[in-house]
This record gives structure tokens, C-alpha cells and sequence, in this order.
């Protein structure tokens, strides 16, 4: 069936019993509503890299209009600073991949000591003037550059915030960006937000919206246009699922702790089982994830899964290249590998092993994805 929903903040009816908890708590709703976008950019000129256009895309204002207008995550950042102000109070705050310097501006509103501000984009000239605008250009100092290749005027921060994550959460790599930010100026015990991040799957029923955007190209206009298809099925779709379309239980695949983990640790293999809820067919896995702030005065975050609130993020749906025929209480048994493309580090590989040995389905292969 086709569920699909063009309301990016649509709410999705009830959680699911593993998304995130607390996610309603940390939304409210307002008119006026800014949130930053999330890399470290930069302007960029003469011959271009795929990774030179990751920079300049976020160059233009409409992206990080669609970033602004993401309630369910503005709301959660805003309210996790304005909430736990004691955290950022008279300290020295890293801003990664700042965007137009919302979450500086945050953190400079409720006292922090100084916030560098690190966008890699032209629009930190915009940021400059935005900080000026609003009266705090002597607390935030905004640096055009590459977190990588950049000096700060301290030594160490105590505080290093960031909204890192891509779709799948490791698409566009920034996460390694942080680590190194981490790495070489957080304080000994120093903090990160978010501090925790992870990664769901579950299983849907989606036999109409697969026949629409893969099988469509089996036969166009009396055509065999089956070769476009072998990519169009290797590429994830980025789309919003209806809840009523799971026929599994939801399971957790990997769980990050920003603060400690190291950069090789955002590839991983990990196993899954996804037991069927309901006898119905299943045509695509899908992926979604979490984040928290676990240093609050009280746990906040917030779930792009498909029981919540809708953000920009939507899932990540992984079609497969035949449907699986599930009774009641059979499983989907296999595992998922994960690791950035060797020429393009932006990009994420996705490889899937599983199988069925149920009674109307047997099947056991492996599918490769390029998300791109």
C-alpha cells in the first residue's frame, strides 16, 4: 500500500515500545522556531570533489530553512540548553558544523563563557552577521574553516555541541568530524551534545510504493528498462513510513556513546532478528534512529522512527529484491554491515545478509545499498 505522507512533521500516532521515551517532553510548540544545520562547511571554488559539493551545498539558505523549521529537533536542542543552563554557565562551548549559529546563539543566551562557532560554508558570513544582529559578538566568535584544518583561540573547551547527524544517522560522515573536534580540544570530563545515538530496524509491508519506484522500470512503456532497476533497488529511499505498514518488532542495532567511542567504531556488523507481529508480507527493511542527552538534569532526545513525531530525517527504507512471505511469529534472521564508501567517505555502504525458513517463505542471500 501506499502510506506514504508529504508532511515531514505529521505526527504518527503512539511510540513504539523501543523509540525514544522521552521525546514529547522535549517539544513544544512554537511560531518562531530556529535550528542550525548540521556540517562543517566550506566555500569552494575551481575544481570540485564530491566532497566540495557536500560543502557548498549547505552554502544556500534553503537548506538550513529546512533545518530551522524541524520542530522535534529545534525544540529538543533549545530545550535541552535552555533547561540545563547549569551545564553551559560560564563555560567555553564548541559549536561544530554551526550552520547559521542557532545553537550558539542558544548557549550564549543562557551564559555560557564564550562559544566558537566552526562552519565550513559561506554561510558563516551569514552566522557573523546574525551574532552581530542579535547582540552577542562578544560571546560568540564564529571561524570559517574546516574543523580539521582550523586553530582555536583556546587551548580546550569545555563543552562541544553538534548537530551531526545524516540520514541513516552516518550518512554525509560528520560524525567523525566531532570525534576529531573531541579528540583534540575537549576538556579531560568535558561534555558532548548529544552524548548518545542509535540505530533501529524494523520490517514493512509496502508491496504498492515498490512496484511504483522499483518495479516500474521492468517494463516502461513496453520497454525493458530492468538494468535501471538493479540501481534504483541499491540505493535506500529516504521517505516516510506509516506505522500501520510494520508487520515486525522494532530492534536495536547499535547504540554510539559520542563521548567515548573512537572514529572506527561507525562501522560495525551487527546481527538482527525482526519477528513478525501479524502473517503479512514484507518488502523492505527500514532503519531510523535516535539521540539522547543523557547529561541532563532529566534524560531528553528524540526518535525518527515511524510511531513519532515526523522530522527531516524521515527512515530509511532498504527495499528487498524479493517480498518475504511471513507467518505470524517467523522471523527475519541476518545481519547488517555498515561502513563509509572507500572513494567517497560521505557516502555509506550498507550490506544485508538474511533469511526466512518459514512455512510459506525460504530464502537466504545478501543485498548490497549505496546511500548517495
Amino acid at each position: 500500500m501506499d502510506c506514504r505522507s508529504n508532511n515531514e512533521n505529521e505526527s504518527s500516532g503512539s511510540k513504539m515500545k523501543c523509540e525514544y521515551e522521552e521525546q514529547d517532553e522535549t517539544i513544544t510548540e512554537s511560531s518562531n522556531v530556529e535550528v542550525e544545520e548540521d556540517t562543517s562547511m566550506c566555500e569552494v571554488g575551481g575544481d570540485k570533489t564530491s566532497a566540495d559539493y557536500y560543502f557548498d551545498s549547505y552554502s544556500h539558505f534553503g537548506i538550513h530553512e529546512e533545518m530551522l523549521k524541524d520542530v522535534v529537533r529545534t525544540k529538543t536542542y533549545q530545550n535541552v540548553i535552555y533547561k540545563n543552563s547549569f551545564l553551559i554557565k560560564d563555560k567555553v562551548v564548541l559549536d561544530v558544523g554551526a550552520g547559521t549559529g542557532i545553537l550558539s546563539l542558544f548557549c550564549a543566551k543562557v551564559g555560557a563563557k564564550h562559544v566558537y562557532a566552526i562552519e565550513c560554508s559561506s554561510m558563516a558570513d551569514m552566522a557573523k552577521e546574525i551574532v552581530k544582529l542579535n547582540g552577542f559578538s562578544d560571546v560568540i566568535t564564529v571561524i570559517k574553516g574546516k574543523v580539521e584544518e582550523i586553530d582555536l583561540p583556546v587551548p580546550q573547551v569545555d563543552i562541544i555541541i553538534s548537530e551531526w547527524m545524516g540520514y541513516f544517522l552516518l550518512y554525509e560522515n560528520m560524525l567523525n568530524t566531532v570525534l576529531y573536534a573531541r579528540n583534540k580540544w575537549l576538556v579531560k570530563d568535558g561534555l558532548v551534545l548529544p552524548d548518545k545515538a542509535s540505530l533501529y530496524l524494523t520490517a514493512i509491508e509496502d508491496a504498492d510504493y515498490k512496484d511504483e519506484k522499483i518495479e516500474f522500470w521492468n517494463s516502461v512503456y513496453g520497454f525493458d528498462m530492468s538494468c535501471i532497476r538493479k540501481q534504483a533497488i541499491m540505493e535506500p529511499l529516504v521517505d516516510t513510513v506509516d506505522q500501520k505498514q510494520i508487520v515486525t518488532n522494532c530492534q536495536l542495532l547499535k547504540t554510539m556513546d559520542i563521548s567515548k567511542m573512537a572514529s572506527g567504531d561507525a562501522s560495525f556488523t551487527v546481527p538482527f532478528k525482526l519477528v513478525a507481529e501479524r502473517d503479512d508480507y514484507i518488502h523492505a527493511l527500514v532503519a531510523y534512529f535516535d539521540v539522547s542527552f543523557t547529561k541532563c538534569h532529566k534524560l531528553m532526545g528524540f526518535s525518527t522512527g515511524p510511531r513519532s513525531r515526523g522530522t527531516h530525517w524521515k527512515q530509511t527504507v532498504l527495499y528487498l529484491e524479493e517480498g518475504l512471505t511471513l507467518c505470524q511469529g517467523e522471523a527475519v534472521v541476518g545481519s547488517m554491515t555498515v561502513a563509509p564508501n572507500k572513494k567517497n567517505p560521505r557516502d555509506v555502504d550498507i550490506m544485508l545478509k538474511y533469511s526466512v525458513n518459514g512455512r510459506r517463505c525460504f530464502v537466504s542471500t545478501t543485498q548490497q545499498y549505496r546511500m548517495r
